[in-house]
């Protein structure tokens, strides 16, 4: 092997467990959704690395190590190179430690937008799988707020929601399980019969969720609109919610 005295490091934080992050090391067409389509790796010692870039670049290597979930280390020709990867938990998710070692320092300056880069698609392609279900959950957090038994409510909401759940808009300010299960008891009490229901498909972005809503009656008829601001943990429940009421007029519900 050369000698590779200039080095690129970046350091990350992805919404998922290392196991789940790991993965996108060892799967091919979960190698491909960050990388480019038809790019492949072998994940044992010796095996082939192949990237193809959107724009057709082509870019071989070899994998030097591997250690599962947590290191893995490969060759890089673009340019002469190697690449490490190492992942360590995190109370977010997972940590990612990137260092992309060269033999000049022209091309190490060169790839480091290209690892801001390649890291973002990276993070979103972990996230896009980790939070797939993101929409069903809002629609559980919805209907949650309907529920009238109180005890059926709280197993409900520890189905969804972390432990600690940070719930804010304009009328709340609220931490914890027990303490946003006698808030929608509350709401239910002084806004009888008005409920919260989705209004559109979610958008989703590394685990920070929007969800658009309409305020209803019974009846059906629309009282307000707003959006929720959803945080979601690596382990896909949700951990903090801000919403935010439309002015009235600025919006079509």
């Amino acid at each position: 092997m050369p000698e590779f005295p200039h080095r690129l490091e970046r350091t990350v934080t992805i919404r998922a467990t290392p196991e789940t992050v790991f993965r996108f090391f060892t799967d091919s067409p979960r190698w491909a959704t960050w990388w480019g389509a038809g790019s492949t790796i072998d994940p044992v010692v010796g095996g082939p690395v192949y990237i193809r870039h959107p724009n057709g670049v082509e870019v071989r290597g070899e994998v030097l190590e591997i250690t599962v979930p947590e290191r893995i280390v490969f060759t890089y020709d673009l340019t002469p190179s190697r690449v490490t990867i190492r992942l360590e938990p995190d109370q977010d998710g997972t940590r990612l430690h990137l260092e992309h070692e060269f033999a000049d320092a022209g091309p190490r300056d060169e790839h480091v937008q290209g690892w801001r880069f390649q890291l973002s698609l990276f993070a979103n392609a972990v996230a896009n799988e980790v939070y797939a279900g993101a929409q069903s959950v809002v629609d559980s957090w919805f209907a949650a707020w309907l529920i009238a038994d109180e005890e059926t409510r709280e197993k409900a909401l520890d189905g969804i929601v972390s432990p600690g759940i940070a719930f804010r808009d304009r009328y709340s300010l609220l931490d914890g399980i027990p303490d946003l299960v006698a808030h929608i008891g509350a709401s239910q009490r002084f806004m009888p019969g008005i409920g919260l229901r989705r209004n559109g498909e979610v958008r989703q972005c590394q685990g920070t969720v929007l969800a658009n809503w309409i305020a209803a009656r019974i009846d059906g008829k629309a009282l307000m609109t707003g959006t929720n601001v959803l945080l979601f943990g690596p382990d896909g429940k949700i951990d903090s919610v801000t919403g935010l009421t439309d002015v009235p007029g600025t919006t079509q519900a």
